[in-house]
């Protein structure tokens, strides 16, 4: 027999199995906030067509020191970003427009146009995500660049 104090409550003989917490998670759907989508890029280049390899997903955290300009770059397929610290603003290299981000805005990239990002005045954290095909760079730079990370 066993003595046990719980919640207070002096239980005696009562197997600890009789009030231990479940072992099955309650079954609920979670919340989701929609914070991007779109079928075209931040300066309004409409995405065209998908690759038809298989799909390879790729999320990258890209940290930027403040007042950086990265290299002029495109990238070969879709892809989606998400601020999660400072701003950044993308430049398009053929046009000039440009437009800036901040903490906890979500954008989606160009595709095959030449860019850049550019940080402000404090460090920029930004989540990638690529949605490409095995094998293929998610980031291409311009010749005579560095790559972009």
């Amino acid at each position: 027999m066993r003595t046990v104090l719980f919640a207070g409550t002096l239980v005696i003989g009562a197997p600890i199995a009789a009030w231990a917490a479940p072992s099955t998670p309650q079954t609920q759907s979670g919340h989701a906030d929609v914070v991007l989508k779109s079928d075209h890029a931040w300066n309004g280049t409409a995405y065209q067509h998908y690759p038809v390899s298989a799909p390879q997903l790729t999320v990258l955290k890209l940290t930027i020191p403040p007042h950086t300009a990265l290299p002029w770059h495109i990238h070969p397929f879709p892809n989606a970003g998400y601020v999660l610290a400072g701003q950044l603003t993308i430049e398009d290299k053929a046009t000039g427009k440009q437009q800036t981000f901040h903490t906890g805005e979500a954008f989606a990239e160009s595709v095959n146009d030449p860019h850049r990002g550019v940080s402000g005045d404090q460090e920029t954290v930004v989540i990638l995500t690529y949605a490409g095909t095995a094998g293929a760079p998610t980031s291409v730079p311009l010749k005579g660049e560095k790559t972009e990370y």
